[in-house]
C-alpha cells in the first residue's frame, strides 16, 4: 500500500536502473519515405483487456457502471490523451469516430481492440501530416513567417472547437509553428539555429511514429478507459511491468528526478530528497525539460514531442558524468530558458533517511531549544525485516531514536518537518504515530466492500509526550498524511504549513496476460472519520505556497475519487488547541507582514497566478518582446527585494538568478547547516508562541 507519489518516484527510478543495463542507442532509423506502417492489436491484449475489465468491475473501490454513458466517457479519455489540446484531428474526424464511441462499451466487455487501434492509427497518420508540413513550411527558411502581423495565437485549445477541415488545420499549425520558432528566437537563438532546431524536432517526431508498436496503442487505450475509474488506476505493459519490478535494492544512477510527460513535454514531477538534482539546488517540481546534452561540449537534443522513455535514457547516465539541461522554468512564465548543469549520481537511500537537529528561538530575551526532525519519507528495509535482522532500518526505529537524543538535550518542543514528503509505509505511519500517543487507532482502511479494517498503536507509553508542531505542503501525500491527520486529531500536535496532497487511496498490482494493473482497491480514513482523500490535510496555522491554485494535487486529478466521511472511531484527545488557534494567528500575520520571505512567496504566488489566466499569445515580435521585458523586469523586482532585505548583492538582470540559487544550494549546506529557513524558523516561533499561552508561569518563572 504504497502512495502514489512513492510508486511514480520507484517506477522512474526502476526504469532509469533498468536503462543502464541496456543499450543506450535508439532503434536504427527508419525509412521515413516508406508510408507509415498501421499498427494492430493481438490476441493477447485483448484478452489482458476483458481481464482488466473484469477485474475493474469486482475490485476497484469506486464502482463504476460499464454502460453506455462510461464507455461514452473512456472515449472521451482517449481522445484527449491523443489530441489533449485539439491540434490533430478535425471535426470530420471526430464525427467519423461516432460509432466508435457508441459502442465503446461493448467493445471492451468484448475485447474487440478494432476501434482504439483505428481512431490511435488515425492519430499516427495525423501527426505524421503535421511533422512533414512542419518541415515543408521549415524548407522555405525564416523569411515565410511574418512576425509584423498582428496576430495572436490560442494557447489553451483544450475547449476550443475542433478544426473544422484539414485547411483549418494548416492554419493552426502554422501559427503553431510560428509560435515555436519565435520563442527560439526570444531565447536568443539565431533565425538559422531556430529553424535548424525546429527541423530536428520534428524528424525525430517523424522517426518515433515509424518506431512505434502495437503495445504503445494498446496502453494509451486501456489507460484512457482505467482512468474513469480514478487516476491511480493504470495498465503496465509489459515491458513497463518488468521496469516496475526490477529489484529496488539496485544502486541507482541518474540525477533523481520523478519525470512523467505531459502534452509534448517532460516534466518533472518531484525531485528525490539527496539526489544529485536536490542537491543542485534548481531542478524543481513544474519545470519542463525540453533539452538534453552531455557533457561541457555535447551538443544539445531537443527532447519535445519525445517518449518518456526514450527522454529518460538521454538524462541517465554513469556516475559522475555531466548531463546539461535545457529547462523551462515552472515559475518564469516568460518563455525563457536555462540551462542546469547536473552530476549524475547514484541517489543515496541513507540521504532520505530521518535527520535532527536543534534550533534556538529567542522569545522576550528567553532563548528555546526546539527539536527539529526531517523526514524526507516513510521507509523501511522489509528484507531486512523479513529475515529477522533485529537492526533493520526503519522510520520508526530512527526517529524514536533521535528522539531520545533531543531530550537528553533539554529540548522544549519538537517540529516534525513532512514537508515534500511523499509518503511510503502504511505501517510506518502506523507505528511512527505510536510514537506520541499513548496507544489507540491510527487509521481506518475502508475496502471495495465497505470492510473496515482499524490500524492501531498497541503499545502502550509516549516516546514523546510534549508540545509539538507538523510541518506540511502540497507535496506531502498519502503516509504523512496519516500521521499528520493523526496529530491533529487526537489534539498532539498543531498542523501548520499549506493544504497536503490529498492522496487516501490504496492501490493493488494484479498480473494480467499480457502486463499488470494497478488499481484503487481502498480508502484512508482519519480516527476522526474524515477521508484524506481529494482534500488531503488543512493545516491549523496557514503558509502561503507557490503550489496553491497550480496543478498539484489530487483534486487537480481528473476522476479523482471524493472526499468524504465515515463514522468515527473512539480515541482519546490530548490537547484542545482551539481556544489558543486565534491569537497564535494574529501573533502569525504580526510576525510575518513584513517578513521578507513571506512577502515574497505572496508576491511570486500573484505572479504566476496572473500569467496562468493567459489563455493567448502574441505572434508579433515586438509585441511579444515587450510583454516578455515587462514581465522580467517584475520578476527581477520581486527577486531584488528578497535579496535586499537578506542583505545580498542584487541581480542585474534574471540570467544570474540561476547561477545564484545554485551557488545557495551548495552554501546553505556548508556555511547554514543548522541555520533553519524562513519557514521552519516561523513554525517554531509559533511552537513558542504556544508555550507562552500555555505555561506563562513556567517562562516568567
Amino acid at each position: 500500500m504504497r502512495s502514489f507519489l512513492q510508486l511514480a518516484r520507484q517506477m522512474t527510478l526502476v526504469l532509469l536502473s533498468f536503462i543502464l543495463l541496456t543499450s543506450s542507442a535508439f532503434a536504427a532509423s527508419p525509412d521515413l519515405n516508406k508510408p507509415l506502417p498501421k499498427l494492430s492489436a493481438n490476441l493477447q491484449q485483448a484478452i489482458a483487456s476483458v481481464n482488466a475489465v473484469q477485474i475493474l468491475d469486482r475490485n476497484h473501490y469506486g464502482k463504476v457502471n460499464l454502460d453506455q454513458a462510461s464507455g461514452e466517457k473512456a472515449f472521451d479519455r482517449y481522445i484527449e490523451r491523443l489530441d489533449p489540446n485539439r491540434s490533430f484531428f478535425t471535426q470530420k474526424d471526430i464525427n467519423g469516430f461516432a460509432p466508435y464511441k457508441e459502442g465503446l462499451s461493448k467493445a471492451l466487455k468484448n475485447g474487440n481492440l478494432k476501434p482504439a487501434f483505428a481512431i490511435f492509427n488515425r492519430y499516427r497518420k495525423r501527426t505524421e501530416e503535421r511533422a512533414r508540413f512542419m518541415l515543408a513550411e521549415l524548407n522555405k527558411g525564416a523569411s515565410a513567417f511574418d512576425f509584423n502581423l498582428n496576430e495572436k495565437l490560442l494557447i489553451d485549445r483544450k475547449e476550443a472547437p475542433w478544426p473544422k477541415n484539414k485547411k483549418a488545420l494548416h492554419k493552426l499549425w502554422h501559427k503553431q509553428l510560428k509560435n515555436s520558432l519565435l520563442t527560439l528566437i526570444l531565447n536568443n537563438k539565431t533565425n538559422k539555429e531556430a529553424i535548424d532546431q525546429l527541423v530536428r524536432r520534428n524528424k525525430n517526431l517523424l522517426r518515433r511514429l515509424y518506431q512505434s508498436k502495437s503495445e504503445d496503442a494498446f496502453q494509451t487505450y486501456i489507460n484512457a478507459f482505467t482512468a474513469i475509474y480514478d487516476p491511480h488506476t493504470q495498465y503496465f505493459s509489459p515491458q513497463t511491468a518488468e521496469n516496475f519490478d526490477i529489484n529496488m535494492s539496485l544502486s541507482l544512477e541518474g540525477i533523481g528526478a520523478v519525470l512523467q510527460s505531459e502534452d509534448e513535454h517532460t516534466k518533472v514531477v518531484s525531485v528525490v530528497t539527496g539526489g544529485p538534482a536536490e542537491k543542485a539546488g534548481q531542478l524543481k517540481p513544474g519545470d519542463k525539460i525540453i533539452g538534453v546534452a552531455q557533457g561541457k561540449k555535447g551538443a544539445f537534443e531537443d527532447i519535445v514531442g519525445m517518449r518518456l522513455d526514450d527522454a529518460v535514457k538521454l538524462i541517465r547516465g554513469p556516475k559522475n558524468t555531466l548531463v546539461r539541461l535545457e529547462v523551462i522554468p515552472n515559475t518564469s512564465k516568460d518563455g525563457r530558458t536555462h540551462i542546469y548543469n547536473i552530476t549524475r549520481d547514484k541517489v543515496k537511500l541513507e540521504d532520505q533517511d530521518a535527520k535532527s537537529r536543534i534550533i534556538t528561538l529567542e522569545d522576550k530575551g528567553k532563548k528555546q531549544k526546539i527539536g527539529v526532525i526531517e523526514l524526507p519519507t516513510f521507509y523501511v528495509d522489509f528484507k531486512a525485516a523479513q529475515a529477522g535482522d533485529p537492526n533493520y532500518k526503519s522510520t520508526t526505529r530512527d526517529v524514536r531514536r533521535l528522539i531520545n537524543n533531543l531530550k537528553k538535550q533539554n529540548i522544549e518542543g519538537l517540529i516534525i518537518d513532512l514537508r515534500g514528503n511523499g509518503g511510503g509505509s502504511l505501517q510506518e505511519a502506523n507505528d511512527l504515530t505510536g510514537l506520541f500517543i499513548d496507544h489507540g487507532p491510527t487509521v481506518i482502511v475502508k475496502d471495495s466492500r465497505g470492510r473496515i479494517d482499524i490500524q492501531k498503536d498497541n503499545v502502550p507509553g509516549q516516546v514523546y509526550s510534549g508540545p509539538m508542531v507538523v510541518m506540511i505542503d502540497r507535496l506531502s501525500a498519502s503516509a504523512s498524511e496519516i500521521f499528520a491527520g493523526a496529530m491533529q486529531d487526537y489534539g498532539r500536535a498543531l498542523v501548520i504549513g499549506s493544504q497536503s496532497y490529498g492522496k487516501g487511496t490504496v492501490q493493488s498490482i494484479q498480473p494480467l496476460n499480457y502486463g499488470q494493473l494497478k488499481y484503487t482497491l481502498a480508502k484512508f480514513y482519519r480516527v476522526s472519520g474524515k477521508s484524506t482523500q481529494n482534500k488531503g490535510v488543512l493545516p491549523d496555522i496557514k503558509f502561503p505556497s507557490l503550489y496553491d491554485g497550480q496543478d498539484i494535487g489530487e483534486r487537480t486529478l481528473p476522476d479523482a475519487l471524493p472526499w468524504d466521511t465515515i463514522p468515527a472511531v473512539k480515541y482519546k484527545t490530548y490537547v484542545n488547541f482551539t481556544p489558543y488557534l486565534k491569537t497564535l494567528r494574529e501573533k502569525h500575520e504580526k510576525r510575518t507582514v513584513k517578513a521578507a520571505d513571506f512577502i515574497y512567496l505572496k508576491e511570486i504566488k500573484d505572479y504566476l497566478a496572473s500569467y496562468e489566466k493567459k489563455k493567448t499569445v502574441s505572434l508579433n515580435e515586438k509585441k511579444r518582446r515587450l510583454q516578455l521585458n515587462t514581465m522580467r523586469s517584475k520578476r527581477l523586482a520581486i527577486e531584488n527585494r528578497l535579496r535586499k532585505a537578506h542583505g545580498e548583492k542584487l541581480l542585474n538582470n534574471l540570467d544570474e538568478l540561476e547561477d545564484s540559487q545554485a551557488d545557495n544550494a551548495n552554501n546553505k549546506k556548508d556555511k547554514n547547516k543548522n541555520k533553519p529557513d524562513p519557514f521552519l524558523k516561523e513554525a517554531g516561533l509559533i511552537l513558542t508562541d504556544y508555550l507562552a499561552l500555555k505555561q506563562p508561569h513556567k517562562l516568567q518563572s
